[in-house]
């Protein structure tokens, strides 16, 4: 092994020791003796209106919904009470070199793909080589970006060598999706190239297969009784429902008058209109459908405007603050919100790496190399997006907008804002959902009073993700997903290198050096008190820069069930996932209640 020997273990950790010792039963919040059985009818968590391909992984397409949590394991797997810990799952056991250059995983004898075969390293090494490829996502090339190679030690064995220590990397690789080599094979025996395997089904080694499918209306997958985990810790208490169907709506209104009527058990909900005024009827009353809110830990994500400074009209960062100022949050809260959300407030929200404050010596360690690169607010106190709540008003915020623009060479001519060349401040909005336009409205009014013209414009999806891909947009909103654990995956959210990249994940277009240094930084830590530093510039770096408008967050997971036809652990696991973890650990009632035999005068368990 290269490094020298190193213990092997069930599990790693980023940070300390694995929460649950080598001879755990199962994880703390599943129900090991739940029933096996039955069906659970969700709704696509997909703004796409159907699906075309098979193969999640490639660019071009649409998968079905659920499908790569479903049917494909990987050599670790998480614990929803526990952040920066990867269990054995198809490895069973892994072992970290002490130069921190490798991680070398042994996997189980009894794992076995869709297809009976065993899993293999040699199907291991496939899997990463075939995601490193041309035909995939560009972010697999980013987030693996440290990994020097594979090799197949045996053919139970394989390591995972690392081009610089980083600790987050054996998490990384242990969480890849695992498929055989089987998948994708030609009529004559051989591979065909990987943007070729659109409809052949996945082989994978996960606790579901395809079943019954109805093209643009829904598709079922069927749990494999012959489950080769089914019985490993990790997995007791997991997949318990025979068959996950998956019904296809065109619209939201479709799917909210669907729930109602009962076709489908499961539905989560991002809208705080809907859940306030809209989620309501008599299956409702009767108890049948029951609102739960589930509070998480869960990093808060930072949901944001994103500002395209690709575009000449957003290159100034004068320009950016200025349009951020005109945002109302506060107003929206009140008015259209009820009161549900919270403020975002940078790129690690409610995780450690938070950021609050003046920095501290270590971070100003980091950033003194740049100062000349950098605004001067960036040492100064983290960025506090502009409020109207108190002493400050919208009047106040749109008069620090009309300065900061003055000061970027724009003066307000006939009520239309121009620059020196009297170019006008046109800016396009660009969304999927013709409903988008009744949150922006309130902010293009505000940006209006100062001179700028905002449009909104709504496109179909497909033609919506082809722009996104080639950077075609001014500004749109993106839903980034928080992280406990912030590693490599930044480089492609705000990496140089991938702002001219297509389809990579730096929608503003980000190009710093400073912004690269502290990334390297933050993935090359060693111990968490060099990770926070780093994260905490990089933060102040990117909010200081005002390449996104912060949006909103709630803290807790909306879900309306079917409380006669399902049933659940009594533990909410802090990390819980909204909507998988009801498909991966709940069950259904046996026999199903119906309005005959439910409780007349229960009460709606409260979550």
């Amino acid at each position: 092994m290269a490094g020298g020997t190193a213990w092997a273990a069930h599990a790693y950790a980023m940070w300390g020791a694995p929460a649950l010792a080598a001879d755990f039963a199962h994880f703390p919040y599943v129900n090991p003796q739940a029933p096996k059985g039955g069906e659970l009818r969700l709704v696509s968590n997909l703004r796409t209106s159907t699906f075309d391909k098979y193969n999640p992984f490639t660019i071009r397409g649409n998968a079905p919904a659920y499908l790569s949590a479903l049917m494909f394991d990987s050599l670790l797997t998480g614990s929803l009470d526990e952040t920066a810990t990867g269990y054995g799952l198809l490895a069973e056991d892994v072992a970290v070199a002490p130069d921190g250059l490798s991680a070398t995983f042994r996997l189980r004898p009894e794992a076995r793909f869709h297809n009976g075969k065993p899993v293999l390293a040699q199907d291991v090494k496939h899997s990463f080589d075939t995601l490193m490829g041309p035909h995939t996502s560009p972010g697999y090339k980013t987030l693996l970006i440290e990994v020097a190679g594979v090799d197949v030690l045996d053919d139970r064995t394989v390591r995972y060598r690392f081009k610089a220590p980083n600790r987050e990397l054996p998490l990384t690789v242990g969480g890849l999706p695992v498929f055989s080599r089987d998948w994708g094979l030609g009529a004559d025996g051989k591979p065909k190239p990987f943007d070729q395997v659109v409809m052949d089904i996945p082989i994978g080694s996960g606790p579901y297969k395809i079943g019954p499918v109805n093209f643009g209306k829904d598709i079922t997958y069927v749990r494999d009784p012959q489950y080769w985990a089914r019985d490993l810790p990790v997995r007791k208490g997991t997949a318990n429902f025979d068959r996950v169907l998956v019904k296809i709506y065109k619209d939201n209104t479709a799917r909210l008058e669907a729930l109602k009527a009962g076709e489908f058990d499961l539905m989560r909900f991002f809208s705080a209109g809907d859940w306030a005024r809209r989620v309501n009827g008599r299956k409702f009353d009767t108890g049948e459908l029951v609102k739960g809110e589930f509070a998480n830990k869960l990093p808060s994500g930072f949901q944001s405007y994103v500002l395209n400074t690709r575009r000449p009209l957003l290159q100034d960062r004068r320009v950016r603050e200025a349009l951020g100022l005109a945002f109302d949050f506060e107003w929206m809260s009140r008015q259209l919100f009820y009161g549900a959300y919270q403020r975002v407030r940078g790129i690690f929200g409610n995780t450690m790496c938070e950021t609050q404050g003046m920095p501290t010596p270590q971070e100003l360690a980091l950033l003194e190399p740049w100062r000349k690169d950098l605004p001067p607010a960036v040492f100064g106190p983290m960025f506090e997006p502009p409020t109207t709540h108190g002493a400050t008003t919208l009047r106040d915020n749109l008069r620090r907008a009309q300065a900061l623009l003055q000061e970027a060479g724009w003066q307000v001519q006939d009520g239309v804002l121009r620059n020196a060349s009297g170019q006008a401040m046109v800016l396009e909005y660009m969304d999927s959902s013709e409903g988008g336009v009744r949150t922006l409205s309130s902010w293009m009014r505000n940006l209006q009073k100062l001179g700028i013209t905002l449009k909104f414009r709504s496109v179909d999806f497909a033609l919506y993700q082809q722009r996104l891909q080639k950077f075609d947009f001014d500004i749109t909103t993106i839903a980034y997903q928080g992280t406990n654990n912030p590693g490599q995956e930044f480089a492609d959210l705000f990496g140089s290198a991938a702002a001219d990249q297509e389809d990579s994940g730096n929608f503003p277009g980000v190009k710093s050096p400073a912004v690269d240094a502290m990334i390297r930084a933050m993935v090359s830590a060693k111990t968490q008190e060099q990770m926070l530093p780093a994260c905490h510039a990089l933060d102040r770096i990117i909010a200081h820069g005002h390449y996104l408008i912060p949006q909103w967050s709630a803290g807790t997971h909306r879900m309306v069930y079917n409380a006669w036809r399902l049933d659940r652990p009594e533990v909410v696991p802090p990390y819980s996932t909204g909507e998988m973890w009801a498909v991966d650990t709940w069950w259904a009632r046996s026999p199903t209640l119906t309005a005959e035999t439910a409780p007349k005068a229960a009460t709606p368990r409260k979550d």
